[in-house]
């Protein structure tokens, strides 16, 4: 494995963003493991998931400046982060999130930040994707904006999940909208670097197992 998929992983663990145990997702599948952006609380360690995405993106997207859209809640603090990263090594992009509802006064609108304008290009900024559910939010959400197309999205883990199909959510996504959808590292990783402990059998065991049922088949 790539030392820079064991560093996240680590982190990922040590920040308390992944969590073994019973969880249900926004599926409303019972999973073993769960990736919680949410539990990013100080400011270190934003500034470093920032980091995990910026060297992302660049291995990616290259130098191309985009717009950074980071769906709420927990997309916000991604966006905020990634750009910051972004910008620390010469690229300046703008970025914007969501409201969960439209303010109707002052300003007014969904969106707060910079408002993409015709013709731009998005990336999407996003902690995971079980089955799909929250990318097709965002999407439906952008929707609203003028001849905007989205390039990319981001997540931390793809959970290689079955969407609505046998095939991968991220592969549903990317057929149904046209873009790819790019991971720091996926729950394969997850499990080779899990496997170097053998206290970690369990939740091997648990994961794989889950995979059995729930893991894509394409």
């Amino acid at each position: 494995m790539e030392a820079y998929k064991r560093e996240f992983i680590a982190f990922l663990e040590e920040a308390g963003v992944l969590k073994f145990g019973d969880f249900t997702a926004k599926s409303g599948r019972k999973i073993p493991y769960f990736i919680n952006a949410g539990d990013i609380k100080t400011g270190d360690q934003i500034a470093k998931l920032g980091e995990f995405y910026a060297k992302a993106y660049f291995e990616k997207v290259g130098k191309k400046r985009t717009v950074l859209y980071g769906p709420a809640y927990k997309g916000i603090s991604i966006a905020v982060s990634t750009s910051i990263a972004l910008s620390k090594e010469q690229l300046d992009v703008p970025f914007f999130f969501n409201r969960k509802e439209a303010k109707d006064h002052g300003e007014g609108g969904v969106f707060v930040g910079y408002v993409p304008k015709p013709g731009e290009e998005v990336v999407i900024v996003e902690d995971v994707i079980t089955a799909g559910t929250a990318i097709r939010e965002s999407m439906a959400i952008l929707s609203g904006l003028e001849n905007v197309k989205v390039a990319a999205t981001f997540v931390m883990v793809d959970r290689k999940e079955k969407g609505k199909t046998d095939k991968s959510a991220m592969k549903e996504v990317e057929e149904e909208f046209g873009f790819p959808v790019y991971s720091v590292v996926d729950v394969y990783d997850i499990i080779a670097y899990l496997e170097e402990d053998p206290a970690n059998a369990e939740n091997v065991a648990r994961i794989r197992n889950y995979l059995d049922v729930n893991g894509a088949k394409l």
